[in-house]
């Protein structure tokens, strides 16, 4: 389906996401800390700011972390040449769905099933 180009090309941009994510997680870990609250030195109003950017914090290392686990299963696919075939039904996935998203494990078909 792919030339070793190709694959070598998904297998960069994989690992670039990856590293990127890694990076987002380190930037983002001080806004999952938890929240102080302490009433004397923060009002009311400042806390629950803080508390709803914080659970936005951990939602967004959630989806962060779920991408990670995905990148690594198409890593992992790509060092068992099964990188580019369902997972499901072991036909071809599109090369465009591939395009798109390079961590997509089944073709169009059984997705939607």
């Amino acid at each position: 389906m792919f030339n070793d180009a190709e694959i070598s090309a998904f297998h960069q941009r994989l690992l670039a996401e990856q590293d990127a994510l890694l990076g987002e997680d380190d930037q983002g870990a001080e806004g999952r800390k938890t929240v102080v609250l302490d009433q004397t030195s923060v009002g009311r109003l400042s806390r629950m700011d803080a508390m709803q950017q914080q659970a936005m914090a951990e939602a967004t290392h959630r989806r962060r972390k779920a991408r990670k686990g995905r990148i690594t299963a198409a890593l992992s696919r790509i060092e068992e040449g099964e990188f580019g075939f369902c997972v499901d039904c072991g036909e071809d996935i599109a090369c465009a769905r591939l395009d798109l998203d390079p961590t997509v494990p089944t073709c169009l078909t059984c997705a939607r099933g």
